[in-house]
């Protein structure tokens, strides 16, 4: 892997036949940032002529900015795979993931390099993200944005594994990927993007490397907005998918803290515990009823005590 340029940020976008549109604003984002110094690597995953034409339209009329990959035969190798690539010819200190159905915010990239330099311990930040239904611009889709809770310590730094440990417990918001910035020497020891996973759970995957090795920050800002619409891959996925990608990525953690020394009881932990729950959905469903209702009595107590809180 190249060493990094400081101050550089390098943009990764796979691309597997997105809607032309969305991918269009997704790279208009990336233009309109309010930080100057960054590169983009467009990377086709073997998408079809017309969102390959638009990649290769942006790079020729940003040579020095926007640059265009594919793999050889132009084939579909995954999001890891394109991801790894783009990563391997990068050029910048900082790497940031970007789909093309998404996009970000103009003060995005500035904001976060500011915290990172304000963190220097740092490996990576990143912040909530508007689930985003109003793109579609109809009026009854308003009502759907939301922003989740983290369920993590906001404008703080995290020294690992606590994010990772409760992300894999379920009690954090895993981040969507277009929030995320990372310095790219923590790339490089981690080893980048996982390539055996190529669809559902290659971002915990990830996720997994890096919130192991370094400390977090996590914002309490919005940088970024995560398009919901019916082709994209979460929204296609079965629930059985869904399940046998948790259950792949839970028997992968356990695996790689033997393979390393990275090891950590409360990630183990949580690891177990979420395998046990696949093999026992009816006892998993008893269980989280059971803990709803102690934080529901826990909240009504306190506001017993004290009338003048509101009950949330």
């Amino acid at each position: 892997m190249n060493g990094g340029n400081k101050g550089l940020v390098s943009v990764i976008m796979p691309f597997l036949d997105p809607p032309v549109t969305f991918m269009r604003e997704a790279i208009e984002s990336v233009l309109g940032q309010s930080y100057p110094d960054w590169e983009l690597w467009l990377v086709n995953d073997g998408s079809r002529e017309d969102a390959v034409a638009l990649a290769r339209e942006y790079a020729r009329r940003y040579p020095d900015r926007i640059r265009y990959l594919e793999h050889d035969g132009a084939r579909n190798h995954g999001h890891s795979a394109s991801r790894n690539l783009a990563i391997r010819e990068a050029r910048g200190e900082y790497i940031a993931l970007l789909d093309a159905d998404d996009l970000w915010l103009p003060r995005k990239l500035g904001e976060q390099l500011a915290i990172m330099r304000c963190f220097p311990e740092i490996g990576s930040v990143y912040g909530n993200t508007l689930y985003w239904f109003s793109w579609s611009a109809r009026p009854e889709d308003h009502s759907l944005d939301f922003m989740p809770s983290l369920g993590v310590p906001l404008n703080s730094v995290s020294l690992p594994p606590k994010v990772l440990a409760r992300m894999v417990s379920g009690a954090a918001t895993v981040p969507c990927t277009c929030s995320l910035l990372v310095r790219r020497s923590l790339l490089d020891e981690s080893g980048g993007f996982e390539e055996t996973f190529t669809g559902l759970f290659e971002d915990q995957v990830f996720y997994t490397k890096v919130f192991l090795r370094a400390p977090v920050y996590v914002a309490s800002q919005c940088w970024d907005r995560y398009r919901r619409h019916s082709v994209s891959l979460c929204a296609t996925a079965s629930p059985e998918d869904a399940v046998a990608g948790r259950r792949k990525f839970l028997h992968w953690i356990r695996e790689y803290l033997l393979q390393t020394s990275i090891d950590d009881d409360s990630v183990r932990q949580a690891v177990l515990r979420g395998l046990w729950e696949l093999d026992h959905p009816w006892g998993a469903r008893v269980l989280r009823t059971g803990r709803r209702a102690r934080r529901l009595s826990h909240r009504v107590a306190a506001w017993l005590s004290d009338p003048a809180k509101e009950l949330g």
